[in-house]
């Protein structure tokens, strides 16, 4: 109850207006997430993490004001942000749809399609707790090999996540990363994590995208996440994207190459099989 009221006077001070209720919100591991009633009427989400590190969530709030520039998929309006917190506009969970999955397919093309000025970003951010390098690459293999792959590889090996054989396989595989790739593309304003558990299908009719890790990078790298722990109505989301933004030719079969980085990440953070599940993904790129 001690923490509820210090939540809930917190927000007060940040946003100049008083709380009603707080309703503790489960999921994230991450941050503690309290849902206020505001006097106004409103709903808000505030995220709060004791000696959060620097930057943590203003880098958050960053990628999102980035995001909502584009137009295109839906995300929360950031309310206030500080050193410990972050206060978004609450978004009411509604029942997933297939009109729905065709609408977010649609919106998230748009999304990429604002484009991005390079591949990286100004600053770097993190993805979880993990520190996500963003230093710009003229290239997006050359950015996904220097910035996604190898600094996961090198912390998941030092953590004992990952083998020294399994490291050497993925070491190939950046090696080759130009024939890997695909065609060249322009930055895409991806969101960075899109795994099923940062889309939120709202009572209102809407599909929003929150907790980014927003960059620019290749538009097939939210696919990618989307498909690696599974989302629903996948398929129509997939389909309709690539209606509004046609894929090129090959991407279903590069989508471990995005994948590396994520089951690296996870490596890092969780440990478990993740690591053995990225050298797998990078052996059967170099077989292919």
């Amino acid at each position: 109850m001690a923490r509820m009221a210090g939540t809930a006077a917190r927000a007060e001070t940040l946003l100049g207006i008083g709380v009603v209720s707080t309703t503790p919100v489960a999921g994230g591991d991450i941050c503690t997430a309290t849902r206020l009633r505001l006097t106004d009427g409103r709903g808000a989400i505030i995220k709060t993490r004791p000696h959060a590190p620097e930057g943590f969530f203003r880098r958050e709030a960053e990628g999102l004001h980035w995001l909502a520039d584009a137009q295109g998929a839906r995300v929360p309006q950031v309310l206030a942000v500080a050193d410990d917190c972050l206060v978004l506009d609450w978004i009411e969970p509604g029942k997933p749809t297939t009109d729905l999955a065709e609408k977010f397919g649609r919106s998230l093309a748009a999304t990429h399609r604002a484009g991005a000025d390079t591949f990286g970003g100004p600053r770097d951010g993190f993805v979880g707790l993990a520190p996500l390098p963003n230093r710009t690459l003229p290239s997006w293999p050359e950015f996904f090999a220097s910035r996604r792959v190898m600094p996961y590889v090198r912390a998941a090996v030092d953590r004992g996540s990952l083998t020294t054989d399994e490291a050497a396989t993925i070491e190939a595989a950046m090696r080759r990363i130009h024939d890997l790739a695909g065609p060249d593309e322009a930055p895409s304003r991806i969101h960075g994590d899109l795994w099923s558990g940062n889309v939120v299908w709202g009572a209102d009719g809407d599909v929003w995208i929150i907790d980014p890790a927003a960059h620019g990078g290749h538009r097939e790298t939210d696919l990618a996440m989307l498909s690696l722990f599974g989302a629903p109505h996948l398929q129509r989301i997939l389909d309709a994207y690539d209606e509004a933004a046609p894929l090129a030719d090959g991407w279903h079969d590069r989508l471990p190459l995005h994948q590396l980085h994520p089951l690296l990440v996870h490596s890092v953070l969780f440990g478990g099989t993740y690591g053995a599940r990225a050298a797998a993904a990078a052996k059967d790129l170099l077989a292919a």
